[in-house]
C-alpha cells in the first residue's frame, strides 16, 4: 500500500525556503506573504512528527531530518516540471497525407521512409503517388511534393531540389546491345516519361537531332519509363535525384556524360493553415534535411564522353577512363516531367 504523502503546499514551501535560506525570499518567490510560509512549514513539521529547519541566525538551516527529505522533494518537484512541458510541446503524432511526384516517391521517399517513421513513430502515414496541384486544395491533403515552376501563389511554397537529365539504361541491356555511339540510340527503344520534350532537349544539347529515332514508348511519368529501363526494356531519361540510389547500386548506369538541367523542379507545398502545424513542420524539416545526404555523381558511371555540340553525332563516342567533371549543357525547353 503506498504511504500517504505529505500535502503539495507545505512542501512548496518548505523546498523554496531551503533553497533560499529564508523565509522571506521564498515568500518572494512563491508570491505569497512571509506568515503564509512560515504557517505552511509549521504545518509540514506537525505533518513529519519532527522539525525541518534549526532556528536562530540570519540563515536558517536543515536538521538532518530537513537535510533527508530536500533531495527528495527537488527531485520530484524537477520531474513534474519536465513532464508539464513535455505536455505542453506540439504532438508530433497523428495522421499525415502526403502526395508526391510518383518518381520521386517511389524512387527517392520510399526507400528513405523508415528514417522519419522511426524518428517519429507516432505518425501515420499516408502516400499518394500525383503530381496535381490541385491536390494542395484538399482538406485531406497536408503536403504536396510537386514538380512544376513552383507557382502556387495562394499556398505556401518552397524549393526543394533543381534537377538534371541524363539517359539511363540497365547493364545487362547495354551488356546484349552496347551504345557504341549516339548513332546505336536508334537500335534501342526509347521510353518518355513525357510528350518526348526532354529526349529532344537532350539529343540537341549532344548535337544528334538528325539521329533515326527506332522504338519509341510514352509513359504517364517518369517512374514508369525509368521502371521500364530497369527491366532492360529501353533507355530512359533519368535524373539527379531519383536515380541516384539506383546509380549507386549499379542498377543503372550512365552511358553518356552530358546532362540537361531540367526546365521546372521540385517544390515542397501546403496551405498556409496547416504550414506550422507540428506533424507537417517535422516531416518538412525533415525533408530538407534528407535531401542534404550527399548523391552520387551521375558520370560515376557513364561509359562515353560527349565533347558538346560541336561534336559530329556519328563520331563514335570516346571511353571514359575515370570519373569526369559533370558538364551541363544549356537550360533547355519548358517540360513536363512527374
Amino acid at each position: 500500500m503506498t504511504a500517504r504523502l505529505p500535502p503539495l503546499n507545505p512542501l512548496r514551501a518548505f523546498e523554496a525556503t531551503a533553497r533560499r535560506g529564508a523565509v522571506s525570499a521564498a515568500a518572494r518567490e512563491l508570491n505569497v506573504t512571509h506568515g503564509a510560509v512560515s504557517h505552511q512549514i509549521k504545518a509540514l513539521e506537525e505533518s513529519l512528527g519532527t522539525s525541518l529547519f534549526e532556528r536562530g541566525g540570519k540563515r536558517l538551516k536543515l536538521t538532518p531530518q530537513g537535510a533527508l527529505l530536500l533531495p527528495a522533494v527537488t527531485n520530484a518537484f524537477s520531474e513534474i516540471a519536465a513532464a508539464t512541458a513535455l505536455m505542453k510541446q506540439p504532438e508530433t503524432s497523428g495522421d499525415l497525407t502526403i502526395t508526391c511526384v510518383p518518381a520521386l516517391l517511389s524512387f527517392w521517399l520510399i526507400p528513405r521512409l523508415n528514417t522519419f517513421t522511426d524518428q517519429f513513430p507516432g505518425v501515420r502515414v499516408t502516400l499518394i503517388a500525383s503530381n496535381d496541384p490541385e491536390n494542395l486544395r484538399s482538406l485531406d491533403t497536408d503536403v504536396s511534393v510537386l514538380y512544376g515552376d513552383g507557382n502556387w501563389p495562394d499556398y505556401w511554397t518552397r524549393l526543394w531540389s533543381r534537377l538534371e537529365l541524363f539517359p539511363v539504361a540497365s547493364p545487362t541491356l547495354l551488356n546484349i546491345r552496347p551504345l557504341r555511339s549516339l548513332r546505336d540510340l536508334s537500335d534501342h527503344t526509347i521510353f518518355h516519361g513525357d510528350d518526348g520534350r526532354e529526349w529532344s532537349t537532350w539529343l540537341s544539347a549532344a548535337d544528334a537531332t538528325d539521329i533515326v529515332r527506332g522504338r519509341q514508348h510514352f509513359m504517364s511519368d517518369a517512374r514508369l519509363s525509368t521502371e521500364a529501363a530497369l527491366h532492360g526494356q529501353g533507355i530512359a531519361l533519368g535524373d539527379t535525384i531519383t536515380a541516384g540510389h539506383l546509380i549507386a547500386r549499379g542498377e543503372l548506369v550512365v552511358p553518356f556524360d552530358l546532362t540537361v538541367p531540367a526546365a521546372d523542379a521540385f517544390y515542397v507545398a501546403c496551405r498556409p493553415s496547416v504550414r506550422q502545424a507540428p506533424i507537417v513542420k517535422v516531416f518538412i524539416d525533415w525533408l530538407f534535411a534528407s535531401l542534404e545526404e550527399s548523391l552520387p555523381e551521375p558520370q560515376t558511371s557513364a561509359r562515353m564522353l560527349l565533347r558538346g555540340r560541336g561534336t559530329r553525332a556519328a563520331e563514335p563516342l570516346r571511353p571514359i577512363p575515370a570519373p569526369v567533371k559533370r558538364r551541363t549543357a544549356s537550360t533547355p525547353q519548358r517540360k513536363t516531367r512527374a
